[in-house]
C-alpha cells in the first residue's frame, strides 16, 4: 500500500510540474478540447516511431531526431488537450538545405505520408540553408519550435494559414509577424534549377503554389506543425521538448 501511495504521490507531482512549465503563450489560451483522446491512445510514442520506418522517412531525407523531437512533443501537447486537429502531424526539416523537399505531412491515424514537398525559409535564416533565427517583428528569420495551425484567409499571397506559435520567447510573436503558410512562384524545382536554392520568403514557410491549397485544407484548423532545425540555443529552451 505505502508503494502505491508514493507512486500516486510521484504522478501527481509530476504532472503538476508539467503543467506549470508549460509555455504561458498556450498555457492559457482557449483552445477547443478534444471530444475523446482515442488518437493519443492509438499513436503512443512507440507507434508513432514505428512510422518513421515503415513511411521510409529517413531515405526521404527527414532526420530522425527531427521526428522524434516532433512525435515526442506531439505526445505532450495531446496529453494535456492542446491539439484539437489530431490527424495529422507537419514536419519541416531546417536541417535540410532548401533546394530539398524538407516539409512532411503525416496522416496520424491512416500511417500515410501526405506531402513530401518543398519549403522556403526565412530571407534572414540564410542562403541554401537556415542557420540563424528569431522571434522578432522585422526580422525576416524563420522561427523554430511547436505550432498550431489556426483559421485560413485571402491575403496577398492568395489562399493562406494563420499559425499559432506555442513556444513563449521562441515563436510566440508568429501571429503578430504574420507568419503564414502560404503559396510562392519561388518555392519551385525550375527556382532551384536556375539558383541552387529556394527563394526566401519574410520569415514564413512558404510552399509550392500547386499544392498550397491541398497542403493548407489538409493541416488547417488546430493540427500540430514542428519546425526544426539543429540549433543548441532552441534545443536547450524549448520548454516542450524538454516537458
Amino acid at each position: 500500500m505505502k508503494n502505491i501511495f508514493w507512486k500516486k504521490a510521484v504522478f501527481v507531482i509530476t504532472f503538476s510540474f508539467l503543467m506549470i512549465n508549460i509555455p504561458n503563450s498556450f498555457a492559457n489560451k482557449n483552445y477547443d478540447k478534444p471530444s475523446m483522446n482515442i488518437v493519443h491512445k492509438n499513436n503512443s510514442v512507440s507507434r508513432l516511431y514505428e512510422l518513421y520506418h515503415q513511411l521510409n522517412l529517413a531515405e526521404l531525407g527527414l532526420s530522425e531526431n527531427a521526428f522524434n523531437y516532433a512525435t515526442e512533443g506531439y505526445d505532450v501537447l495531446n496529453e494535456i488537450g492542446k491539439i484539437s486537429n489530431q490527424k495529422v502531424l507537419t514536419i519541416i526539416d531546417f536541417s535540410l538545405p532548401s533546394s530539398k523537399k524538407r516539409l512532411f505531412i503525416i496522416d496520424l491515424l491512416a500511417g500515410k505520408l501526405l506531402f513530401n514537398t518543398y519549403v522556403a525559409h526565412g530571407q534572414n535564416s540564410g542562403q541554401k540553408i537556415a542557420k540563424d533565427f528569431s522571434n522578432d517583428i522585422s526580422s525576416l528569420q524563420s522561427s523554430l519550435g511547436f505550432y498550431e495551425t489556426a483559421k485560413t484567409y485571402i491575403g496577398k499571397h492568395g489562399y493562406s494559414l494563420h499559425l499559432y506559435g506555442l513556444e513563449t520567447g521562441i515563436n510566440d510573436k508568429a501571429y503578430v509577424r504574420s507568419i503564414v503558410i502560404h503559396g510562392a512562384s519561388y518555392v519551385s524545382e525550375k527556382f532551384i534549377n536556375q539558383n541552387g536554392y529556394l527563394g526566401r520568403s519574410w520569415g514564413c514557410p512558404a510552399i509550392p503554389e500547386i499544392l498550397s491549397k491541398s497542403i493548407i485544407d489538409a493541416i488547417k484548423e488546430g493540427s500540430c506543425l514542428f519546425i526544426y532545425a539543429n540549433d543548441k540555443k532552441y534545443l536547450s529552451q524549448s520548454s516542450i521538448i524538454h516537458a
